[in-house]
């Protein structure tokens, strides 16, 4: 009787974890292919930046968009992204005045980083880092 159980118990067992892969695979696909974030505002909240990320023929693509509260003085909104590939880490920033968005795409590409500063360098009272990719 105990070997009888043990074999209905294996047989379900694997019957329900070949039943359940391909659905936790496809929901895997689709999250890792497509990421809306923000808004991460910078840290005294005067600028925030939003945007999408997908992956694409072998492409990331990430399009943001910024926006600013208070600029003039020479003050500015700034997006920085942090992105894995090749082996090493690589940093950027673009900076908005009032308002602005790009577009920009690397290949290869593992993992990416983000976050918003606001002041007149790059630097100046940045926010928290969100990972969106």
């Amino acid at each position: 009787m105990r070997k009888f159980l043990v074999a209905a118990a294996l047989t379900g067992a694997v019957a329900t974890g070949l039943s359940a892969a391909p659905a936790a695979q496809a929901a895997t696909d689709t999250t890792a292919s497509s990421t809306n974030w923000g808004n991460y505002f910078s840290s005294n909240g005067k600028a925030y930046s939003y945007g999408r990320t997908y992956k694409s023929g072998g492409y990331v693509h990430t399009y943001w968009y910024g926006k600013e509260k208070f600029g003039g003085d020479k003050k500015y909104g700034y997006v920085w992204f942090e992105y894995y590939k090749d082996g090493s880490w690589h940093k950027f920033s673009r900076f908005f005045n009032g308002k602005g968005n790009d577009h920009w795409s690397k290949r290869d590409v593992k993992k990416i980083y983000t976050y918003t500063c606001w002041g007149s360098t790059p630097f100046k009272y940045c926010g928290g880092k969100h990972r969106i990719y």
